[in-house]
Parts: C-alpha cells; structure tokens; sequence
C-alpha cells in the first residue's frame, strides 16, 4: 500500500468514530424534536387557522421535562464513553515502546531509542504499543494523526505522552493542526507502519552510530554532569543509578515518581522539584542544552535503571 491513507488504522479509531456517531446523532436528534415542535405550532397556529384560542389549556410540564431529561440521560451516557476513551487513551501501557518526537518550525524531528534519527518521518512496528514522548523547541505545535484519529497539543518546556497501537499496515498523513508560523501548512509527515519483520529490518539497516543511551552518556560526561552525580564525585548530589521509576521525596514535602518529565524538569528548572536532603546548588541546563540532547540526556539516566532501559525492538 503506498498511497498515503485515511482508513481506521488504530486499536482507538473504530471506537472514536462510533463516539462521533452517537454525538452527531443525538445533536440532530435533539435540533429535530426543537424545530419540529416549533414548525407544528406555527403551522397549527398560523392567522389563518380556525382553531380557538379562547379556550387555552392549563400549562403542564410533564412534555418537557419528559424529553429534556430524555435527552440528558442521553448526553450523560456520551459523555462517560467519551471520559472512558479519553482516560484510556492517557494511560500507555507498561511495555509501550518510547520514541521522541521533537516539533520546531517547521519539521518533526523523531528519535528512536537505537539511535535512529528521522525528519518528518515516523516507522512503527504494527501490532506493537507505541509511545510518543513530545515537545517543542519553539513554539506551540499539534501533533496529529487522522488516520489513528489522535492529536495533541505539543508544547515547549514540557513533555507531553501520545500513545497507539497501528495495526494496519501502510502510510499515513502526520499534520501540525495548531498554528504554528509562516511555513505552518508545511509541517507535515508520514507514519510508515510496517510488519514487525519489515520494521526489523527497517531499524537494521537505519542503525545510528550509537543508542541514545550511548549519546547521552558522552553528554553526561561533556557537560560536567559525572562531577557531581557519580559515586566517587565530592559534591553531595543524587544519584541517578535505580532513579528511573522510583519514588522521590521533595523538599517541600512532596513524593514525586522520577519518570522523563521529572528528569527534564531538574536538568532545566531544578529548583521547581528539588530532591529532599541536598542543597540547591544544581545548575539550570535551560538555553544551554537543546531538546534533542535532552532527550539523549534523558535516555542516559534511564539505562541505569531496570525500569528505564528499553527492551530489544523489532
């Protein structure tokens, strides 16, 4: 299939359609009853309709509290399929394979775990969960995918989580659906969805010179990281071996888990969630260090954890 496509092509997309569906459906159904209702009394009491109105019958609400309530219950129904979809589809699962995908005017820029680079390009193994990891470098971005029927917002500063099964092979369109600048409608991409054997041998043959995790680690060391957060370092500062997915206690009392957001927060704002027991004399890394070393950065402490280091793809 080498058309770019607009089927169903998601886990969630059948399920998204059918919400629409019933929205579309009710709204009509309900604007249909209201200008129903208001056409039959103009008709039937138009100026030249020998009806009497002398003889008015007493007002009862029974009609329309019946159809209003109706209608509500109808509405409500909606509305908790739609929170259900909503809270599934942000809660990846465990296994979720990570990709990173950094937006800036006006390109996407994807990473893949084994070191593989892409620019408005995306290659996922069908059948397999997938999850995105975003952010921006510049300005607000949307990241989109109509055939997986997913968008979200991907902002500056921040990490946001996007996650999907793909499971029918093909291309796909990736589209920017916030306003982004002058070359905005030319922010666009493809989500190549292969067989797991045809992604294999995808990521074989598109091999970085070295992992992400590898990447980050000659950051670590260039950046004056190791200084500090090593075990022979004299600064008493955290460590970062068995950090990925475990429970850290704050200095104002809170306990946060330590997951991709958490460490990007304490590169770039440290003072925002310090770590309880040691002194504020972390530096900000804002400005200094750009997205895609962060994410290299980030893939680095992951890998000194069990939780955090990627199972084998393909």
């Amino acid at each position: 299939m080498n058309a770019l496509q607009m089927y169903e092509a998601s886990r969630n997309a059948a399920e998204v359609d059918w919400l629409f569906i019933g929205l579309c459906t009710m709204s009509v159904a309900v604007l249909a009853l209201v200008f129903g209702l208001i056409w039959a009394y103009v008709i039937r009491y138009r100026a030249a309709s020998p009806l009497d109105r002398g003889n008015l019958l007493q007002k009862t609400w029974r009609f329309e509290t019946a159809w209003t309530v109706a209608t509500l219950l109808f509405f409500f129904v909606l509305f908790g399929w739609g929170a259900d979809i909503f809270v599934r589809m942000n809660r990846p699962p465990g296994d979720a394979m990570k990709i990173w995908v950094v937006g800036k005017q006006w390109m996407w820029k994807v990473e893949h775990p084994g070191g593989q680079r892409e620019i408005n390009a995306l290659h996922v193994p069908a059948g397999r969960s997938i999850e995105l990891l975003m952010t921006s470098e510049d300005v607000i971005h949307d990241f989109a995918v109509p055939a997986f029927r997913l968008k979200r917002d991907v902002l500056p500063g921040r990490y946001e989580s996007l996650w999907f099964i793909a499971d029918r092979i093909g291309r796909y369109h990736i589209f920017c659906d916030q306003f982004c600048g002058a070359d905005h409608s030319l922010m666009v991409g493809e989500v190549d969805v292969l067989s797991p054997q045809d992604y294999a041998r995808w990521l074989a043959s598109n091999g970085g010179n070295e992992t992400l995790a590898a990447a980050g680690q000659a950051l670590f060391i260039s950046n004056g990281c190791a200084g500090c957060h090593t075990g022979n370092s004299t600064v008493h500062a955290p460590r970062f071996e068995g950090l990925y997915g475990s429970p850290v206690p704050l200095a104002d009392g809170r306990v946060v888990v330590a997951d991709d957001r958490y460490i990007r927060d304490c590169i770039v704002q440290p003072e925002k969630q310090r770590v309880a027991g040691f002194p504020p004399v972390m530096p900000s890394f804002a400005g200094r260090v750009s997205e895609e070393d962060l994410v290299k950065l980030i893939a680095y402490i992951k890998s000194l954890s069990p939780a955090g280091r990627e199972e084998p793809q393909g």
